[in-house]
């Protein structure tokens, strides 16, 4: 149950004064439902109205507050022409400017004779001074209200910036005095706030250097949600490992004839990898770790050499990908692979009915299957294994913490989850905090760099040649475009528009693919063009993940300005996987922006994924990194993740001391702590608490 201290922050928006039913519904959609979410909006910038000066002193192009006399209103002389209040004070007379405006409204508001206090831009226009459409208008007493920092929100259209700015206050009114959970040391060394203290002071700032990341209560409210998230990972690694773990160690029997057939040895980091998990899976504990690997570094053969591990102590291991797809494409590399040790693989995919399907099941629940792979179908409840030993998760920012749990929780497994996609390591200490970290850095012998270029889409003819004179030769090409059809909003290539463009000039080996098909159509042209029949694959990013054709080439990617950089890193992942030259083409529109200048140029200039994904938290913030609403990674609204790297890392050991010396948060800090991850509605981890 959330503490009835919070109550006040999780009433619905609707309640704060000025918010009707219409502004409550703009607001959620920008902030979310409730009011604490108005206390976690924080401003974007600031407007100083702390210039209290004359007419004639006041410069030009600034924001200036300003003490007047109404003199006379002057109303339009004609449609579309401004009305006018001349208004003066005693070094010079100055004109209120106002388009379509009310004149009653204006009369009632500026009385002539009476003072009032204006603040606004002001200009000099024919050596007048006016200010159009003032920002602030008021009574004579209110000067010491207007003239003060008025901060800036971000907005959505429909909702009246003043409006917002006093639904924001009013929440603040409502935010009750919390017992403090930070270590009362770190709290005086760093210098910050109360927590009370510190969400007033983000949205009364003195000044620009109060907005930005560093600011003291800004530092104070980033590290509280950084805290948090690493205390609520820390509850589930401690969730899971709680059950006992067993020692699984290997003979060897399966994992030496694999090793002896493979066509080249392991990478030393490769070698590390599968030591540092195999000491896991001999500990008394459950082994929870993530295998990060760069496109093409061989993760499958260590995650195989895992499996191997297992199943010669008598388990079983499941390997769960996110799409069918990848499953049958996983299923044919192991098979491959595993082939000289005999494993007995089966394959389990949403598709699967009737009687195929209930040998299957069976098959898993007796024991005579040794390795499954699978999509969420192994999620389900009739799914049971005789002794799963390892669940490994291949592209584990598609799932959740709780698919995670769900799958490990049918058996005592130990778990590994991998990723192809490099993940900075401020964002894996948030995303995977839970979890024991293995990097693959270097890719196996063999492979050769590819060259990126990149090109205008003004050149699409000679691009299309160049891939017929590949086609010639014996190479495969993937031509990827944005989207599956033309749309009437953005001008970009479609995947079917261009598959018929280039079935004109090559013929019957162009092949189409994407997400829109169906499973078993999508499966038969991705065989097709892996046995040759099609050389062609026009693509959207259906095949950005996971596919594997070692005979592709070239890489065209159609609008490359449109892709973040860590996908256009992925797609080009998929060719230069063999020993013969690759090339990725990545054809843009000018004027290119700075942002896609900037990615495209970073493409071009290296493959090292990991140097990639920091390049690309740069540029676009973690926000949208691995896209967390569909994810499974926490949101975050305070973390700064440049400026604020340093801080996730004292959150993680702070987090996990705190853990070791008070696993059930029963003491004053750890009562304040529960009282932190209900505020920052990391509430499941709280059910992870044996008293919780």
């Amino acid at each position: 149950m959330r503490p009835a201290v919070l109550d006040p922050l999780f009433c619905p928006l609707s309640v704060l004064p000025g918010l009707g039913p219409r502004f409550a519904r703009l607001a959620e959609r920008l902030t979310g439902p409730y009011v604490v979410d108005l206390i976690w909006h924080l401003p974007s910038g600031m407007i100083d109205r702390r210039l209290v000066t004359t007419v004639a002193a006041a410069p030009a192009d600034q924001i200036v507050t300003l003490v007047l006399t109404v003199e006379q209103h002057q109303p339009p002389p004609s449609q579309g022409r401004p009305y006018k209040v001349q208004c003066c004070d005693e070094s010079g007379t100055i004109d209120l400017v106002f388009f379509r405006a009310s004149a009653n409204y204006l009369e009632r508001k500026l009385p002539v004779g009476g003072k009032v206090v204006v603040s606004g831009r002001l200009e000099r226009f024919h050596g007048q001074a006016q200010v159009v459409h003032p920002d602030q208008l008021g009574s004579a007493d209110a000067l010491a209200e207007l003239a003060g920092v008025e901060p800036v929100y971000p907005m959505t259209a429909g909702l009246p910036p003043a409006t917002l700015r006093r639904a924001i206050q009013a929440a603040l009114a409502r935010a009750p005095a919390l017992p403090e959970w930070q270590d009362p040391a770190w709290l005086a060394r760093a210098g910050w706030p109360d927590w009370h203290a510190a969400v007033r002071a983000v949205h009364d700032p003195d000044g620009e250097a109060a907005i930005t990341p560093t600011a003291p209560a800004r530092q104070r409210l980033a590290f509280d949600e950084a805290l948090a998230n690493q205390l609520a990972l820390a509850l589930v690694r401690r969730a899971q490992r709680r059950p006992r773990g067993r020692s699984v160690t290997g003979d060897g029997r399966l994992t030496r004839p694999v090793l002896e057939a493979l066509p080249f040895a392991l990478t030393p980091c490769q070698d590390q990898a599968v030591r540092e998990i195999q000491t896991d899976l001999a500990g008394a504990n459950r082994m929870l770790r993530l295998l990060q690997g760069d496109v093409g570094s061989g993760k499958t053969v260590v995650a195989l050499l895992a499996m191997l591990t297992v199943i010669e102590a008598g388990l079983q291991a499941a390997l769960m990908v996110p799409t069918e797809l990848l499953a049958r494409q996983h299923m044919d590399t192991l098979a491959r692979l595993a082939e000289p040790a005999g494993v007995r693989l089966a394959l389990l995919t949403g598709r699967d009915k009737g009687r195929p399907r209930r040998e299957l099941l069976a098959a898993l629940a007796e024991g005579t299957a040794d390795l499954v792979v699978g999509t969420h179908a192994l999620f389900q409840d009739e799914v049971t294994f005789r002794d799963l030993g390892l669940v490994v998760i291949d592209e584990q920012h598609r799932f959740g913490v709780h698919q995670r749990l769900l799958l490990s929780g049918k058996g005592a497994a130990d778990v590994l989850v991998m990723t192809a996609t490099p993940i900075p390591r401020t964002l894996t200490l948030t995303a995977y905090g839970d979890m024991d970290v293995s990097r693959l850095t270097t890719k196996p012998p063999g492979r050769r760099p590819i060259d990126t270029r990149t090109l205008t889409l003004d050149r699409l003819d000679e691009v299309a040649t160049a891939v017929t004179r590949k086609v010639a030769a014996g190479d495969r090409v993937y031509w990827v475009c944005p989207l599956v059809a033309e749309s009437e909003t953005l001008d970009l290539a479609a995947a079917t528009e261009r598959h018929a463009w280039l079935t004109e000039r090559l013929g019957a080996c162009v092949g189409l693919v994407h997400g829109k098909m169906k499973g078993p159509d999508k499966d038969a042209v991705m065989a097709r063009f892996a046995t040759g029949e099609i050389t062609v694959l026009v693509a959207t990013t259906v095949i950005e993940v996971g596919v594997h054709v070692d005979a592709a080439t070239v890489m065209v990617i159609e609008h490359a300005e449109r892709f973040g950089l860590a996908q256009l890193h992925q797609l080009r992942g998929r060719v230069g996987r063999s020993d013969r030259p690759s090339v990725c083409l990545l054809l843009y529109e000018g004027p290119l922006g700075e942002a896609a200048r900037a990615r495209l140029r970073i493409l071009r200039d290296t493959e090292d994924g990991f140097l990639i994904a920091e390049e690309d938290l740069k540029l676009r913030g973690a926000g949208d990194l691995l896209g967390t609403r569909q994810s499974g990674l926490p949101g975050f609204k305070l973390v700064d993740f440049e400026a604020h790297a340093d801080l996730l890392a004292v959150a993680r050991d702070d987090a996990r001391l705190m853990i070791e010396r008070d696993p059930e948060l029963r003491s004053p800090r750890g009562e304040a702590l529960r009282v932190l991850l209900y505020l920052f509605e990391r509430d499941a981890a709280v059910r992870y608490l044996r008293s919780g």
